[in-house]
């Protein structure tokens, strides 16, 4: 196999730019589900495989990268390179072979990645290549499905469409669309389908209902869905998708022949799928559903510990949320006030967990209790992503806009997310998980950033030592999945904020003005500096802005080693970030 150096001449620097002068590289096309995948994949294999292992290369305009274990070189040609190391891709990818180089589709993209990894760690994982596969008919049926654009002038639509615009999910995940079952089974509640539905309602007895929450008025949401609930019983709101899997549990049949669970059937106003699938929004209130679907990496639940830990977390955080608010007003939690499930006794006398879970909803405050007035939201994921899937990406906020305009929105944008991430952090010890998916952009009349909105408290940690005896108050198994150590902690605040948001909002802004990418990190660099400034400089905050490496989730060894997202580790990416690193690259004697 010949090596990288032998294929090339001479290996160039990775950070060499590739751009066609300040044309813009964004696409204006969508991919092929083909395409997207084996691009994810590369994604994938360069970050966490073949990058760290010196076995990457970027020539003439294309990305060499080799498989050192497989003994397979591969090229895809580029859009654009990336400060960070992550290029753009565009077209097939293509591998060496004696006759030259020949194209390689996505199924054996995926085997050499299967393959790879199964020589690098010494075990196999035989559902590596079916999750792929599942992704790929998800991307490729959201692809075919017919969208109903809903009107623009509609904040509401608005929204809802960025929620419902991810059509390839996660570019640094190697199954981002993976879903158990067929995809006619699901498509009817996914959001990539703009799906929205009544929900399925269970009148179940008083005593058989099990809830928490922060204020009585948090389960107003559930029991206001319906009216006819006879005397005795709680109204217990389920996906109907859920409802459907657990239908036939001897527990849920026998409660419901002898009358304990009334099934009073689908009604309601709709809800609409948001981005996470399970998580419904009707206009007013979010609804967090368990769904015993693979979405991704795990079964999509809620465990018993995170139905008890998101109130528990809205209680004990209300001073910390309170103060961020008043400090940073541009931006506020969602919180998770109250959870309702279902407590039918198993064998043993105690509620039957697989029901316990199945049923559990989350209660999670809706936009109009924390939304500024005049603000559209939108969901960062969508405003980021790569190719221009809905009306709320950049390349439309920004239509028009030349660079000026684009560093513009980009610094307003920062003033409003980085602040009460690290204030979160240094000041409270709070680990919120500002990833996209987690952050909604609220744009105003003329499209600029006017407030942001962190949600999902499964994601949020707590460092211990600035929460004793709130964490001993709790029952063990609720306490200890809600910490991190500091490290640790803040290891997940540099990868959601920086990586995985900052760095692809920026990216996205990058294929439009590609000169403008260090000027978008020095602005990075600046808001980091000036919280600094503003707030003391601790240690880890310094050693950011001296450029320490960047740490990155391993989605793709994760995924292959089948651990919990807790248990996901990082690579390290150089940072764009140094001071020298900036100016030079700005000047155009980048030797990183």
């Amino acid at each position: 196999m010949p090596s990288l150096t032998d294929s090339l001449g001479s290996a160039p620097n990775l950070s060499t730019p590739f751009e066609p002068g300040g044309t813009p590289v964004a696409p204006t096309e969508l991919p092929t589900a083909d395409d997207a995948v084996a691009h994810t994949l590369l994604n994938c294999l360069l970050r966490e495989v073949s990058g760290p292992e010196h076995q990457s290369v970027v020539a003439d305009g294309r990305l060499l990268l080799r498989l050192p274990r497989r003994g397979v070189l591969l090229r895809v040609a580029l859009r654009r390179t990336s400060l960070l190391g992550a290029h753009r891709f565009t077209g097939p990818v293509s591998e060496q072979r004696d006759a030259g180089w020949a194209e390689v589709d996505w199924r054996r993209l995926a085997e050499y990645t299967h393959d790879e990894l199964s020589l690098r760690t010494g075990v196999r994982n035989e559902e590596f290549l079916e999750q792929i596969a599942s992704s790929h008919d998800a991307i490729a049926t959201a692809l075919a499905a017919p969208r109903t654009a809903r009107p623009s002038a509609d904040r509401l639509s608005a929204y809802l469409d960025s929620e419902q615009s991810l059509l390839f999910g996660h570019r640094f995940h190697p199954t981002p669309k993976a879903r158990t079952g067929d995809p006619r089974a699901w498509s009817a509640y996914a959001p990539e389908v703009g799906a929205a539905f009544p929900l399925r309602h269970l009148a179940v007895r008083a005593d058989l209902i099990a809830e928490e929450y922060a204020d009585p008025s948090a389960v107003a949401p559930l029991d206001q869905q319906r009216a006819d609930v006879p005397d005795g019983y709680r109204l217990l709101p389920a996906h109907p998708w859920q409802y459907e899997t657990l239908s036939e549990h001897p527990a849920l049949r026998a409660a419901l022949d002898s009358g304990d669970v009334l099934d009073l059937g689908p009604g309601g106003q709709p809800f609409a799928a948001t981005a996470s699938v399970r998580t419904l929004y009707d206009g007013e209130t979010f609804l967090k559903f368990s769904l015993n679907v693979r979405i991704t990496n795990c079964l999509r639940k809620n465990s018993s510990y995170e139905l008890s830990g998101a109130v528990a977390l809205t209680h004990a955080l209300a001073p910390a949320l309170t103060d961020l608010a008043e400090r940073f007003s541009g931006s506020a939690v969602l919180r998770e006030p109250a959870y309702r499930t279902l407590a039918l006794p198993g064998a043993d006398g105690t509620p039957d967990l697989a029901l316990f879970e199945g049923f559990g909803v989350i209660v999670r405050e809706g936009l109009p209790l924390r939304l500024a007035p005049g603000t559209t939201p939108l969901l960062a994921a969508a405003v980021a992503d790569e190719y221009p899937t809905g009306a709320a990406h950049i390349s439309r906020l920004l239509a028009g806009a030349d660079a000026q305009q684009a560093l513009d929105w980009w610094s307003a944008y920062l003033d409003l997310l980085v602040p009460p991430v690290l204030a979160a952090y240094f000041d409270h010890g709070l680990v919120l998980e500002p990833h996209l998916q987690n952050v909604l952009v609220c744009v105003d009349g003329d499209a600029m950033p006017a407030q942001v909105l962190f949600r999902d408290l499964e994601g949020t940690k707590l460092v211990p030592d600035h929460h004793t005896d709130m964490l001993a108050a709790l029952p063990p198994e609720v306490a200890g999945p809600m910490t991190y150590d500091a490290q640790r902690g803040w290891d997940r605040v540099v990868y959601c904020l920086l990586v995985n948001h900052v760095a692809e909002l920026l990216a996205a802004l990058a294929d439009l003005h590609p000169q403008a990418e260090a000027a978008l990190w020095a602005r990075v660099r600046g808001t980091l500096q000036t919280y600094a400034d503003r707030n003391g400089c601790p240690p880890r905050l310094a050693a950011l802005l001296a450029g320490v490496p960047l740490p990155a989730k391993t989605n793709l060894l994760t995924r292959w080693e089948r651990k919990a997202d807790r248990e996901a580790g990082y690579v390290r990416l150089p940072s764009p970030l140094a001071e020298d690193i900036l100016r030079d690259t700005t000047t155009g004697s980048a030797t990183r």
